[in-house]
Formats: structure tokens, C-alpha cells, sequence
């Protein structure tokens, strides 16, 4: 199994519909140990209902990714009962509803801010504290350091109608990815984003247009599909696993190959 041992953190389960769920599953499938946060009681059932499908005992924490507080309560709580982290996964995003209604020229400052803040400054504030957990005793070869996997989307490097803001903040991921892959990577710390082709999740069906993008999608993606969920957990379990060994800094592609067509 390719995460045989390996103890990771799941951040972003909304429902069993949800890619951070879809990945928890295939890694566990694999080996993997986890742990999930959950944001506010109104979802810990949901989450805590889920997880026990796969390991009654899984820790659960209360997370809002903007509070610094909760957030070093997650890593404590994992320190206390883990010791370790091998694996980090990403799966946060965040817009109002308003901001993806209209244009993006009409964007507003605390909903540009806000965004920016959970979708993508979080994952520098997650993998700063994730660190000190993921790094590798001396004497233990490379291949034994941590991995953190962010969740893309093409509208980070193209335009997408109304994906607006999101688009911004996804874009502000991917370099943050290269960023954090540099400084982590003397660590042997390996950081990746996996850009998906859109998917049936219950947060895609609000997008505006959603079933014409799939339509389009299927249309002229090379393989003439759409993406699954299985598809995308598949390939991020590769990045969390040694066989992504020599692989940091990379947007993955899980898109039937739509990102590679000019027209």
C-alpha cells in the first residue's frame, strides 16, 4: 500500500461529496491514518460521521482557518496524539456568493480579502505550523519527508466566467506552492497543487453555469469526459506518496486533458 504508515491531516471534508473526502478514502484505502477538521459545530456531525466510516478513532478538530488560535490548537492536538505528520491536504476555498454573481471589476475589498485569506493564505499558515511535525529525524533517507497537496483549478491560469475572485486566489495558491516548496524543500518537505477539471460537488453546483462548463468540458477535453472524483483522488494519493518522491512545486493536471487545448 502506498501510505502504509503514514499519518495525515484532512483539511476541507464538507460532505461525502467533497474531493478532500474522495482523497481521505483513496488514502486510506492505502495505508493512511488520518485526521480531519471540521469548521463550527453546525459540520462536526457531518465530518465526525464520515471519518468514523473509515476509523472510528480518527481525531477531529474544530478549524477556522482564520483564526491563528484554532489553528495551532489542530497541530497541538496532532503533536499530542501523533507525535508526527507525514501528510498535509488542502482542500479550503472560500468566496461570497455576490462576488461570483457579477463581474470581477466589482469586486469588493473585504470580499477580495476574505478569499485571499481562507483560499490561499491559509495554506502558508497550515504548512508553517505543519513544519515541526513533518521533519525528517537524521539518518532517515529523503524519501521519508512530508507532503502537502493543495487543491487548484484551471481558473487560476485562464480566465473562467464568473469564478471571479476565486480565480485570483487560486492563482495566489499555485505561487504560493512554489514559494513554500522552496524554503520546505531542504527539509525534504515536498509541496504540490492538483488542478482539477471541474467535478459534481455540492459547492461547484452554486457556480453559475456549472452544467454548461461540464458540457464544455466533455466536449473538447482530450479524452471527451469529464474528470471524477476518483480520478483526482488517485492522482493526489500519488503526490502523498514516495512514488511522487522527486516531484515538488508542481500543478498537476487532473483535467481529461482540457488545459493543454489552444481552440
Amino acid at each position: 500500500m502506498l501510505l502504509a504508515g503514514k499519518k495525515g491531516l484532512i483539511v476541507g471534508v464538507a460532505n461525502k461529496r467533497s474531493i478532500a473526502w474522495g482523497i481521505a478514502q483513496a488514502a486510506a484505502r492505502e495505508g493512511a491514518t488520518l485526521a480531519y477538521t471540521y469548521q463550527g459545530e453546525r459540520l462536526k456531525a457531518n465530518v465526525e460521521e464520515l471519518a468514523k466510516t473509515l476509523d472510528p478513532t480518527a481525531p477531529l478538530y474544530d478549524c477556522d482557518v482564520t483564526n491563528d488560535a484554532q489553528l495551532d490548537a489542530v497541530f497541538q492536538g496532532i503533536q499530542s496524539s501523533w507525535g508526527a505528520l507525514d501528510f498535509l491536504v488542502h482542500a479550503v476555498a472560500f468566496a461570497k456568493r455576490e462576488e461570483l454573481e457579477g463581474e470581477f471589476v466589482g469586486t469588493s475589498r473585504d470580499g477580495y480579502a476574505l478569499a485571499l485569506d481562507v483560499s490561499s493564505y491559509s495554506l502558508t499558515a497550515l504548512a508553517r505550523r505543519a513544519v515541526p511535525l513533518m521533519t525528517i529525524p537524521r539518518g532517515l533517507p529523503p524519501v521519508a519527508g512530508g507532503s502537502v497537496v493543495a487543491l487548484t483549478y484551471y481558473g487560476a491560469e485562464k480566465v473562467i466566467p464568473r469564478y471571479n475572485v476565486m480565480g485570483v486566489a487560486k492563482a495566489a495558491l499555485e505561487a504560493s506552492v512554489r514559494y513554500l516548496a522552496y524554503d520546505l524543500g531542504p527539509k525534504h518537505i515536498r509541496v504540490n497543487a492538483l488542478s482539477s477539471g471541474p467535478v459534481q460537488t455540492l459547492a461547484a453546483r452554486g457556480i453559475s453555469g456549472f452544467s454548461d462548463m461540464m458540457k464544455h468540458v466533455e466536449s473538447r477535453a482530450p479524452l471527451r469526459r469529464n474528470v471524477t472524483l476518483e480520478d483526482v483522488a488517485h492522482a493526489a494519493v500519488f503526490l502523498l506518496s514516495p512514488l511522487a518522491a522527486g516531484i515538488t512545486g508542481e500543478t498537476l493536471h487532473v483535467d481529461c486533458g482540457y488545459h493543454i487545448i489552444g481552440m
